[in-house]
């Protein structure tokens, strides 16, 4: 490896420090669809994306070198690819065909990267053989044989569970050189053991975005000659009378003929107008009539009754000068309060008593 300047080998080393920690930071929002979220991951990508751009600068890696010729603490910088892919693939804002993209080629050059240093084990040298025969197609388990499947799973967890063991060592620039690098390596190889999962992933969802109708795209207007140009408004408001949206059922075709005289029945409607008196209007709607009117509407349709009959079930004022009446309603009173003396209340409920 070619020899770096200090301030560059510090410049990177902090950067990428950086980078992780905005990395780590990201696990702690509980939506990657907020705008916050979003607006950290692309921080974090501009890290990654400037450490990979330092590392080409100060010639980081070379493929004429060995894994013996990078120096033990330059072994964490063979991430930052593998890092990219798995940041870019959580942007959400961005199209979804050109962020699988992004990701697929941060991943495949994490794994060329290592097998130029000849860094991959055993069967992941023989899985990235097979993802670059075809990639479209790539997939770790079988789908024929759900067997295969199964122990294909089991036995890659086992791997991955031997591989987080050896990452329980600090990773510190004060540790033993030789553990320092095997914590290293033990990450790296997690990390290509990931990377061929996320592969994986990507080329399934590239099949599902492959399978979906494309988005229809908008209609072109129909091309019109400079004198039948309509004279339109900064709001829209055009002189046309054989606008689409004016056509009765949506049926095209010219209302007016070349002499002038109209083809089909049509309305003017005052749409600027009303459009444009209703802007100050409140949003609650107004009251078309008064309180007396609205009663007297109830009281013509019968929604109001009056007066002493049997629907209203009130009784007609006695007049004090009609004397007959006066007794007769005085009798009747005397007669029930004599019934009600006679008849107690309960009197009649005979049921339950012994």
């Amino acid at each position: 490896m070619n020899p770096n300047p200090p301030d560059a080998e510090y410049s990177i080393r902090s950067l990428f420090s950086a980078a992780k920690a905005q990395r780590k930071n990201l696990s702690s929002y509980s939506d990657s669809t907020t705008s916050a979220y979003q607006e950290n991951l692309q921080a974090a990508i501009s890290s990654l994306e400037e450490c990979r751009r330092l590392a080409r600068q100060i010639s980081l890696f070379s493929s004429n070198e060995s894994e013996d010729d990078i120096a033990s603490a330059d072994l964490q910088y063979l991430l930052v690819d593998y890092y990219l892919g798995e940041l870019v693939i959580k942007d959400s804002v961005s199209s979804r065909k050109g962020v699988l993209q992004s990701a697929r080629e941060a991943y495949e050059r994490y794994l060329r990267l290592l097998d130029s240093y000849g860094m991959l084990s055993k069967n992941d040298k023989k899985l990235y053989e097979q993802y670059l025969e075809n990639k479209d197609e790539f997939t770790l388990m079988p789908a024929a044989d759900l067997t295969s499947r199964r122990d294909t799973k089991i036995a890659r967890l086992k791997q991955e569970k031997e591989l987080e063991l050896k990452l329980e060592v600090p990773k510190t620039l004060d540790a033993d050189e030789s553990v320092l690098r095997e914590v290293y390596n033990a990450d790296i190889q997690l990390c290509a053991h990931r990377t061929f999962h996320a592969l994986d992933i990507i080329a399934q969802e590239v099949k599902i975005l492959a399978l979906m109708p494309p988005t229809p795209a908008s209609e072109a207007p129909n091309p019109l000659n400079s004198q039948d140009q309509p004279r339109a408004d900064g709001d829209g408001y055009s002189e046309r009378l054989d606008r689409p949206d004016t056509l009765k059922n949506g049926k095209a075709g010219p209302l007016l003929n070349k002499e002038g005289k109209p083809l089909k029945p049509f309305i003017l409607l005052d749409n600027r107008q009303r459009l444009r008196s209703g802007v100050f209007k409140p949003d609650h709607s107004l009251p078309t009539m008064t309180i007396d009117e609205y009663l007297q509407e109830e009281k013509r349709r019968g929604g109001i009754i009056e007066g002493a009959d049997k629907q209203s079930g009130q009784s007609a004022p006695i007049d004090e000068d009609d004397l007959e009446k006066a007794d007769q309603e005085t009798m009747k009173a005397r007669e029930w309060d004599d019934y009600r003396e006679d008849h107690p209340r309960g009197s009649g409920n005979t049921l339950n008593m012994g």
